[in-house]
């Protein structure tokens, strides 16, 4: 059975199908590099405290950029279906990411640098004799390299958009709410939302990461802490949040050809989009309920916009997905059935997300792993299941493969275990067990050493899924 087939250029395929080789690979690696850490915290592998918080850098940064990258391939893929994309910017954000990658690690393992991928001021330049300036400095300007890649990108994508339908609002489907008529396809609705938010969040992420690279240097220059931790956090927050809505555009675009069933633009899908641009700019400030500084206002808009946030585009895209399958007669294989998953991660990781984000849970919790259980739950079983389904559909070049043993048994496997990975760590925070520790009390070592049993088995299922799909995507594109 014939899925769908694109009218994308070999060379736009091309440079979408080594954005994907190399999410693959460091998604692969990311996962190592928290199997080592998990290991660490039950004492399995004597790793000392100041490389422990280097992985975890290199793993938190890590993350967060190559999501970036396979949600970007996704988006930028899909997009040149129906806008006219330019591919030289799409090389430009991969040389800009790759320069920013090598400036990053370097920082982080050459440099010692180890202040977590939220770099809070003033941490960087206060390392108390860990770390350098000028391996501050390496971290922090490669952070800066990456996003300038990325901005390209998304000017590019802004420039395409708007030359194809006129105005961003037109791209929104504002028009089709006013006389609904020529709906814009889900694919541009959701490319524009991401375009929309993240020049946005990048510019603020370029303003506070030049700041703090001037302090660095010149540390008479101060920067108000609160007012920088608000740059940080609403860069990386609506950064992170971006890369599953350009990953679910997959969802949008492939499974409908499974299913026989094409995913129509109704008014309410408009909206929730709609509603999903300003609020994702809004929502961050549940990370700072703990800041009494912070003003009151801020507080109560963060803890009402991380009950609704999630909800519109959520709450549609599942219940579209179940009415797609519904007696479709689906065929299944492993792309469908990673991208069906990605939905049940999506949904579930919002669970605990919004009980964090009440304040009196807040209190409690936020410094503890029940956070990091809530965003593991939520990209391991929701942003990189799209991502690796992606990547197997571009394998499989447009066709449906068969879904052997193996594929069953990968897929359940890295299912179950995600899943109690991520379960590991909500439960060490009801516990108390606080977040981002390398030595733990001998208490919880068994805590951690059964989620390391789980980021095994994580680790071994994801390998085999990606290195076969990375196997079909190395093989010259059959001529149809």
């Amino acid at each position: 059975m014939s899925i769908q087939k694109d009218s994308i250029s070999p060379q736009a395929c091309g440079v979408v199908k080594v954005y994907a080789a190399i999410s693959g690979v460091v998604i692969l690696l990311m996962m190592l590099f928290g199997l080592i850490m998990r290991m660490t915290q039950g004492q399995i592998l004597p790793i000392g405290p100041e490389v422990f918080y280097q992985l975890m850098t290199a793993h938190g940064i890590g993350m967060v950029a190559i999501a970036g990258l396979g949600g970007s391939a996704v988006m930028w893929h899909f997009l040149g279906k129906y806008v006219n994309l330019r591919e030289g910017f799409a090389w430009a954000n991969l040389a800009f990411f790759l320069a920013g990658v090598v400036f990053v690690l370097g920082g982080i393992f050459l440099g010692g640098f180890a202040a977590a991928w939220t770099f809070l001021y003033p941490l960087p330049a206060n390392s108390m004799g860990m770390w350098g300036k000028h391996a501050a400095a390496a971290y922090m300007g490669g952070v800066l390299l990456v996003g300038v890649g990325m901005l390209l990108f998304y000017l590019e994508s802004a420039r395409a958009i708007i030359q194809r339908y006129g105005s961003f609002a037109k791209a929104l489907g504002w028009n089709f709410l006013r006389n609904g008529q020529d709906a814009p396809p889900a694919t541009i609705i959701a490319g524009t939302v991401v375009t929309i938010i993240n020049i946005i969040a990048i510019l603020i992420g370029a303003v506070i990461l030049v700041m703090m690279l001037i302090n660095l240097y010149v540390p008479e220059i101060s920067i108000h802490p609160l007012l920088a931790k608000n740059l940080i956090f609403l860069f990386g927050h609506v950064f992170i949040n971006s890369t599953i809505y350009m990953a679910v555009i997959a969802v949008y675009e492939i499974l409908p050809g499974y299913t026989g069933r094409p995913w129509k633009v109704y008014k309410t899908f408009v909206w929730a989009w709609s509603a999903t641009c300003l609020m994702v700019l809004a929502v961050y400030p549940h990370h700072m309920l703990m800041d009494y500084a912070q003003p009151v206002w801020m507080h109560v808009m963060g803890q009402i916009i991380s009950y609704t946030s999630s909800l519109p585009v959520l709450a549609l895209t599942m219940t579209a997905t179940l009415g797609r399958i519904y007696r479709s007669n689906i065929k299944w294989d492993l792309t469908a059935a990673l991208l069906v998953l990605s939905i049940f991660g999506w949904s579930a990781g919002v669970i605990p997300a919004v009980i964090d984000g009440t304040i009196v849970v807040n209190q409690v919790m936020h410094n503890t792993m029940w956070v990091p259980g809530h965003f593991h739950l939520y990209l391991l079983l929701g942003c990189v299941p799209m991502i690796l389904g992606f990547i197997n559909w571009l394998s499989s070049q447009g066709n449906a493969a068969g879904f052997g043993g193996l594929d069953k048994t990968m897929l359940w496997t890295f299912a179950l275990s995600a899943f109690a990975y991520a379960l590991m760590f909500l439960i060490s925070g009801q516990a108390s067990i606080p977040r981002r520790w390398a030595v733990h009390l001998p208490e919880w070592l068994w805590y951690s050493q059964l989620a390391s049993l789980f980021a095994a088995g994580v680790v071994l299922s994801a390998m085999i899924i990606i290195v076969r799909a990375l196997g079909g995507i190395v093989k010259p594109a059959r001529l149809s």
